[in-house]
């Protein structure tokens, strides 16, 4: 069984205000720049994505090109 709160009107003690850290609801919409493709893929890289996707909550698509994203940005940077 948890403890009970015991509230009262006593002072606190001193108070900090903290900034803000979240961001604004415009910062959290952004479109990225994409390009609809259509793509065969092998059937164990499908289901290794979607499993994985399941696992973190999120979807199969996204990690695919998240993945190639990660691959183009790392060989731009060789040149």
């Amino acid at each position: 069984m948890s403890a009970k709160i015991k509230c009262t009107d006593e002072p606190v003690g001193p108070i900090k205000v903290v900034p803000d850290l979240l961001p604004s609801p415009e910062e959290l919409v952004f479109k990225e720049d994409t390009v609809k493709v259509t793509i065969a893929l092998s059937r164990e890289s499908v289901e290794f994505f979607k499993h994985e996707a399941e696992k973190h909550h999120t979807q199969y698509q996204k990690m695919i090109r998240r993945l190639l994203d990660a691959f183009t940005l790392a060989h731009k940077q060789r040149r």
